[in-house]
C-alpha cells in the first residue's frame, strides 16, 4: 500500500524527497489501514459475549454516537453521528457493544444507506430484540471538498426492524427521544 501512495503523491508532480512527504506514504497506509479495519475484525469478538439477562421490555437508546467512515465512490470521508435503539426480548446488550457495532461496520468502505441497516440488522440479530431503529445523521466529504461544493449539508438515514418499522407510536416514542 506504501507504493501505491508514492505513486499517487508522485503522480500528482509531488516530489517524495521534500521534507514533509518522505515518510507520507508510510503513513497515509497506515492510516487507509486503520479507517478500513473494520473489514479484520470479527463480530464474536465485538460483542465479546456482553450479552445479559434482563426483564427490561422499554425501549434502550444510545445517541449521538460518533462515526467516521469512507465513501465507497470517492474513497472521502463521512463523518456524523449514529442512535441506536433497541427494545430487549430477555436480554440486553453491553452498552459499549453497540458504539462498537457501529465503528466496526462504518470502518469500511461504505455509503451511509447500507451503513444505518448494516447497524440495525446485526443489533436484531445479536439481541433477539422485538424491533431495531438506527438513524444516522452525516456530512459528506465528497460533496463539500468536491462536486456541489454544499458546505452545510447533511444526510440523515434510518433502518427500522421489527415494532419500529410495523408500529406507529413506537417509530414515534424514538423519534421524539433523540431530539
Amino acid at each position: 500500500m506504501e507504493e501505491q501512495y508514492a505513486k499517487i503523491i508522485e503522480t500528482i508532480g509531488e516530489d517524495l524527497s521534500r521534507p514533509g512527504l518522505i515518510d507520507t506514504p508510510k503513513r497515509a497506509a497506515k492510516a487507509f489501514k486503520f479507517l478500513t479495519e473494520g473489514y479484520h475484525q470479527d463480530l464474536d469478538e465485538v460483542v465479546n459475549d456482553a450479552l445479559f439477562p434482563s426483564d427490561s421490555s422499554e425501549m434502550v437508546i444510545v445517541k449521538d454516537i460518533e462515526l467516521y467512515s469512507l465513501c465507497e465512490h470517492h474513497l472521502l470521508p463521512f463523518v456524523g453521528v449514529c442512535h441506536v435503539a433497541y427494545i430487549p426480548d430477555g436480554q440486553v446488550l453491553g452498552l459499549s457493544k453497540i458504539a462498537r457495532i457501529v465503528d466496526m461496520y462504518a470502518r469500511r468502505l461504505q455509503i451511509q444507506e447500507n451503513l444505518a441497516t448494516q447497524i440495525a440488522n446485526t443489533v436484531s440479530e445479536i439481541t433477539g430484540a422485538i424491533g431495531v431503529a438506527v438513524i444516522i445523521e452525516a456530512k459528506h466529504m465528497c460533496m463539500m471538498m468536491r462536486g456541489v461544493e454544499k458546505q452545510n449539508s447533511s444526510m440523515k438515514t434510518s433502518a427500522m426492524v421489527g415494532v419500529f418499522r410495523t408500529n406507529q407510536p413506537t417509530r414515534s416514542e424514538f423519534l421524539s427521544l433523540i431530539q
